[in-house]
């Protein structure tokens, strides 16, 4: 109560308030990322279910019960999905900064697999690793935003807030234009999450477009424009921006004009191994600094073993080890 000032009859309350910790921006957060775990590498989750681990069938259950109900056979696949990842990422994970889930893997398996998508990213981030959800998503500034919700941030409800995926990063199309982007880097910012915008892929048929000649150069340069003015205002003390670019490896006579065009950027560099894309080429990637780029590598390292043999778990350890070191010494040389 208040006294001596006409206000006696009042009851004052006061809200508590609520203070938050200021929100550290993805480049920084990966900055740190890479210095502490000496890596630059990002271990792809493709899981295809026909060429599983067989150590991951045999702890989910096992298959070929074709008279199980369609039902159950999804949440049995879904199970084996996520056992196989689960090792996988105890095989390789700590050779990696982050790990980059392809989402239609799992979402092909109905609402089981996404189930296990989201518990490979609390797998993933109890680890200690960074995880990317490589999605490509890109739509209306509508429809964008219920993306957007669905992986960084929470939609509500009548019955409460229903809260998102929780990632640190995720793969989205410039296609639809710049204002496509905007809800995605709303959200994301808004949690020290990133984007990576699709600028140059890394399979054969991106040339088609991407590589096309437009007045002032390749339709790749005019997203790689875009990227950098949407990331303009997320750069933090590292130097490097929460708006990165997926550039393919398989493309690395461009990355030199991709580099001038985002120097900010963080790109993420998939195509190494199974698509043909060196390491070796990636210099200058890294020309902003050790943690402007990534490289991803998903068939490389969780089929190794068939190709040197062995177990798919020691395989897969000895073949991030080998890939991680090459990144790093790419990187800084001495």
């Amino acid at each position: 109560m208040l006294a001596g000032n006409g206000l006696s009859d009042r009851l004052v309350t006061y809200e508590p308030v609520e203070i938050s910790e200021p929100v550290v921006s993805f480049g920084d957060r990966l900055a740190e990322h890479v210095a502490r775990r000496e890596s630059r590498l990002v271990l792809g989750l493709d899981p295809d279910p026909s060429r599983l681990w067989p150590h991951a069938l045999e702890l989910a259950g096992g298959g070929d019960d074709l008279s199980t109900p369609p039902a159950a056979r999804a949440a049995r696949a879904a199970r084996a999905v996520l056992t196989h990842c689960r090792l996988l990422i105890d095989a390789a994970g700590d050779q990696c900064v982050a790990v980059k889930p392809q989402v239609a893997c799992f979402e092909r398996l109905g609402a089981p697999g996404w189930e296990a998508l989201a518990e490979v990213v609390v797998y993933a981030r109890a680890a200690g690793l960074l995880v990317i959800a490589d999605a490509k998503r890109g739509d209306v500034d509508v429809s964008a935003a219920a993306y957007a919700q669905a992986f960084f941030g929470e939609t509500q409800t009548p019955y409460g807030p229903v809260e998102g995926l929780g990632v640190d990063a995720l793969t989205v199309s410039p296609w639809l234009g710049a204002d496509s982007l905007a809800p995605f880097v709303e959200a994301a910012r808004r949690r020290g999450g990133g984007l990576f915008v699709l600028a140059r892929n890394s399979n054969p048929g991106a040339a088609d477009l991407q590589d096309r000649e437009l007045a002032g150069g390749t339709v790749s340069e005019a997203a790689a424009r875009m990227i950098a003015r949407l990331g303009a205002d997320g750069i933090g003390s590292s130097g490097l921006s929460d708006v990165g670019a997926v550039v393919g490896a398989t493309a690395p006579h461009q990355l030199e004009s991709l580099r001038a065009a985002m120097p900010n950027a963080i790109f993420l560099l998939p195509g190494v191994g199974a698509q043909g894309g060196q390491v070796e080429a990636l210099a200058p990637a890294f020309a902003p600094g050790p943690a402007a780029g990534l490289v991803s590598v998903s068939r490389g390292i969780a089929y190794a073993y068939t190709h040197h043999g062995g177990d798919p778990a020691d395989s897969a350890r000895r073949e991030s080890a080998r890939l991680r070191d090459s990144v790093n010494r790419l990187v800084s040389p001495s």
